[in-house]
């Protein structure tokens, strides 16, 4: 990897004018594009602290060889060039959206004599009107079958037609108001009248969405949903106060951005297509056509008056003008605060959560996406067979405090919830993550001999003997040290935690890999394969190698890696939440004369929260065993409001 501050330019040769620049790679590949209102401040924010910065931006600066960069007079062109050159470039650490999935239009063919309506999808050509997107081509199709009731137009494709011309029967194509005014005009008022009935027929057809939005409002409402490594990105297209369209992108989020920046760039990416300054003779667009190829795009006439976004993009004013612009009129770029349009940006928000999900079961559930997920691992990782069983452990603490750790299990590349442990840490928490994944490592496996030591069994997948309990909310934690009982699976046997995965992956790089590897072998264990993988970076960790394993960015196994690594995490902050607050609350009953560990279990057990003990009559805090009238009154004295108690009345911590 290159060394930043090898190709950093020297001071003072950077402008401070607006301008976009370019990271390029050691092969000449721009590979990030950026923009910015003070070329030198923001060139300089890459070089002057790198461990400061975000990982991702530390592996883009760690892969390039050289930046450079052209000066433009305002922010808007520094928007329009850096659109221009992301598409241009596809530089690998810039986002770039795709479609969630291929959207179906209706078309009509105006460059042909006879124009014809058809449905279609994929590129779009020039001197044809697309209408759309839709989400189901039925629903098109029932438009069309509606359609041809009243207004005879063709369907048929050009050799049909031509045929069906040389044979003398041609279709032909009507102007259903022409003929309504020319008859209105010759006072054939019954005939005026069938064809007034039937374009009010043709126009329900068209106009069969529900009003969302009064006054024939036009605009596109844009909304997202995120986790860290995916956005999924909706429009809804109003127009004339109707939705008249839908449309859904995701978006690896291959560079550290904010909701604003995300609305930023794929407004940029929506509305900055060629197409838009296509010259007329092409065809205008329908409302929200999108062009061919790995990017959304409009067409001349899409944007509209109004554009709704979740959040407004940090170069807003700049990012406003750009579209109008675009546009060649006025166009607003604004939050809704209330009333019918926030309602409505709230139903886009929902359809892209809800995209978000279906994107991720989708590629989670397909057999043969993690049919590959665990191949590219195993190639990547040089293991003999693919890692079937997959262990994650992360650890979790707030300044030392409440250490806790979490292990997830992931098989066939799917979480098995039944087999997830959390841990609670044992040593000081001044030890660090590393001594804590030494603990756990150890802790996991030391029981995993004992039990096979005790059984006597085979490492079988499934074996149902030998059980490690998993974690029971009357029973307790057994890996925290405690026992309970075992739950059960469907077939009335105790579930199986006592054979040993393929992988250990830890959250973290090589300290951490290197403690668990340590672990392992303390315990005479050397057959488990074991990685590291940094938060939020694209970088695997082998144990005793220097560089990491680089798995593409759109690799399926580095995205299942993340996805278990990401499952660990989430598991061991929701147990560091839930003990830091049982701890909280066994501090205020601290002060309490008498109380001690066991009445004051007795009483959360009870409760169930400090604010409920509080909240009772002594009577019922005196019914419990152990406490009485006397400890009653002094616990409710304790935590009751007055000086020196503050809010809640508790006392001090231990």
């Amino acid at each position: 990897m290159a060394d930043p501050h090898g190709y950093r330019p020297a001071p003072g040769s950077i402008p401070e004018s607006p301008g976009v620049y370019r990271f390029r790679d050691r092969h000449g590949r721009v590979i990030y594009v950026g923009k910015a209102k003070n070329l030198r401040s923001r060139l300089n924010s890459y070089f002057a602290d790198f461990a400061g910065l975000h990982p991702r931006t530390q592996s883009m600066l760690s892969t390039a060889a050289g930046v450079d960069w052209t000066v433009v007079g305002t922010e808007v062109e520094a928007l329009q060039l850096e659109y221009s050159w992301i598409k241009e470039f596809s530089p690998r650490f810039n986002i770039r959206y795709r479609d969630d999935k291929s959207y179906p239009y209706l078309a009509v063919t105006l460059e042909e004599k006879f124009p014809r309506v058809m449905v279609t999808r994929g590129a779009k050509r020039r001197g044809t009107r697309y209408f759309g997107p839709y989400s189901h081509a039925w629903a098109i199709r029932e438009t069309v079958d509606t359609l041809l009731r009243v207004f005879p137009v063709r369907t048929c494709s050009a050799g049909v037609f031509k045929r069906a011309g040389q044979i003398g029967r041609p279709c032909l194509t009507r102007r259903l108001e022409e003929q309504m005014r020319e008859a209105a005009q010759a006072e054939e008022y019954e005939r005026a009248a069938r064809l007034r009935d039937d374009i009010q027929a043709l126009a329900r057809a068209l106009e069969r969405q529900a009003v969302v939005l009064g006054d024939g409002t036009d605009c596109d409402v844009i909304a997202l949903a995120e986790d860290q490594l995916e956005a999924a990105v909706q429009v809804f297209y109003v127009r004339g106060g109707r939705v008249r369209g839908q449309r859904g992108w995701v978006v690896d989020k291959v560079e550290d951005v904010t909701a604003g920046e995300l609305v930023e760039q794929f407004l940029g990416q929506v509305y900055g297509e060629d197409a838009v300054a296509a010259p007329a003779a092409s065809g205008d667009a329908g409302d929200g056509e999108a062009a061919g190829g790995a990017g959304p795009g409009a067409a001349r006439g899409s944007i509209p008056r109004e554009v709704l976004v979740p959040v407004l993009p940090p170069a807003a004013t700049a990012v406003e003008e750009w579209l109008c612009r675009r546009r060649g009129s006025r166009v607003s770029l604004r939050v809704p605060r209330r009333g019918d349009k926030k309602a409505l940006l709230e139903t886009v928000a929902r359809n892209a959560a809800e995209s978000l999900v279906q994107h991720k079961m989708r590629r989670a559930s397909d057999l043969t996406t993690r049919s590959r997920a665990l191949h590219e691992i195993q190639e990547a990782l040089g293991l003999e067979q693919a890692p079937l069983r997959i262990e994650c452990y992360d650890v979790s603490n707030l300044q030392g405090t409440n250490v806790v750790a979490s292990a997830v299990v992931f098989e066939d590349g799917l979480a098995r919830k039944s087999e997830y442990r959390r841990f609670s840490i044992k040593g000081t928490g001044g030890e660090g993550d590393v001594a804590s994944i030494h603990e756990v490592i150890s802790r996991r496996f030391r029981r995993y001999l004992e039990e096979r030591e005790a059984t006597g069994e085979l490492d079988v997948l499934g074996d149902p003997a030998g059980q490690l309990a998993a974690r029971d909310p009357e029973g307790g934690d057994p890996a925290a040290g405690r026992s309970g009982p075992a739950p059960l699976d469907s077939d009335g046997r105790p579930r199986k935690f006592a054979y040993p995965p393929n992988l250990v992956v830890v959250d973290g790089g090589p300290a951490q890999v290197d403690a668990a590897v340590r672990a392992l072998d303390e315990l005479g264990i050397d057959d488990i394969a074991v990685c590291g993988l940094a938060k939020r970076l694209e970088e695997v960790w082998l144990p005793g190698e220097d560089s990491p394993v680089i798995l593409p960015r759109s690799s399926e196994g580095l995205y299942l890696l993340q996805r278990v690594r990401d499952e660990a995490h989430r598991f061991a902050i929701t147990y560091h939440r839930a003990k830091r607050s049982k701890a909280l609350a066994v501090s205020e009953l601290d002060a309490v004369p008498g109380l001690g560990p066991a009445r004051r279990a007795t009483l959360l057990r009870h409760f169930g929260s400090v604010r409920k003990i509080a909240g009772a009559t002594e009577g019922e805090l005196a019914e419990l065993p152990g406490i009485g009238p006397r400890l009653a009154g002094a616990v409710l004295a304790a935590l009751s409001p007055g000086p020196g108690n503050g809010e809640t009345g508790g006392g001090g911590t231990s």
